[in-house]
């Protein structure tokens, strides 16, 4: 990947092996339908969907893996059985290019993000 200064998801998408694309776009793909309206952005290199200008979760692609970087306490609490085959630290969660794409799992994870960052914004709104 020798492009580092990536203007939009498309452009990082398409930096990435071909084989890596397919998986990425299916992942843009459920995020995008678990959280209709998310800004799409590139924020730290990397894939950010973000609500009302709030970071809900990052993404990126490796080598041998792809990360949601989402793992709050509360994912890593509500989804402890589900993400125990899945390598989880520091609210990375990554998920392996050999396995099928977790679909539902992810779109629980999005809409449970979206629902703590929403009752974020409620108790402790932004200064605009």
């Amino acid at each position: 990947m020798a492009k580092t200064k990536f203007q939009s998801v498309d452009e990082y998408v398409a930096a990435q092996p071909e084989a890596l694309q397919a998986v990425l776009q299916r992942v843009r793909s459920i995020l995008r339908k678990a959280m209709p309206g998310a800004e799409e952005v590139i924020s730290y290199q990397m894939p950010t969907y973000k609500m009302g200008g709030r970071a809900v979760l990052y993404l990126a692609a490796w080598t041998k893996h792809y990360s949601l970087y989402a793992g709050t306490g509360g994912v890593v609490a509500a989804f402890k059985h589900e993400l125990a085959p899945y390598q989880v630290s520091k609210g990375t969660i990554r998920f392996p290019l050999s396995e099928p794409v977790p679909v539902k799992l992810i779109e629980r994870i999005v809409k449970f993000r979206a629902k703590e960052v929403r009752e974020r914004e409620k108790t402790n709104p932004k200064k605009r």
